[in-house]
């Protein structure tokens, strides 16, 4: 093993809730063992895009019900593919050449597993995006 490769995944957060088995499918395993610890390792940048897209879009999302403010996380994730492209790539980023080649073999598959932790992950930190209080100069 290379030494990026030893150095990612001695960063990388341990999942203590992480169940591996012989039973599961090899994209569960994949996503046990890898997709969860590179998301939650990301998980301030995740924020602070998902910041910047707030921004980058007029801000309308500071004017939603919380619900409306929850379907707005899933639609900017499902179906802004610029913004849904970047999420994956702030993961794929912190993967090893060999996770990203059995990434690779299945590649669709585990993209729907991503964004569904990247979607969850941004949901329970919904609270992260209240609207910042404007700085006044005195």
């Amino acid at each position: 093993m290379n030494s990026r490769d030893f150095n990612l995944k001695s960063i990388r957060p341990e999942i203590l809730t992480a169940t591996i088995n012989d039973a599961m499918s090899s994209e569960e395993r994949f996503q046990n063992l890898v997709l969860r610890p590179c998301i939650k390792m990301q998980n301030d940048l995740l924020v602070a895009a998902f910041r910047n897209y707030i921004i980058k879009h007029k801000s309308v999302f500071y004017g939603l019900t919380l619900d409306k403010r929850m379907e707005y996380i899933e639609n900017a994730i499902q179906k802004n593919m610029k913004f849904r492209n970047s999420l994956k790539g702030m993961i794929i980023g912190v993967f090893t050449v060999e996770e990203y080649l059995i990434y690779t073999e299945n590649s669709s598959a585990l993209n729907k597993r991503m964004m569904n932790i990247v979607k969850d992950r941004l949901l329970s930190n919904i609270q992260l995006f209240d609207k910042p209080e404007l700085l006044t100069a005195v």
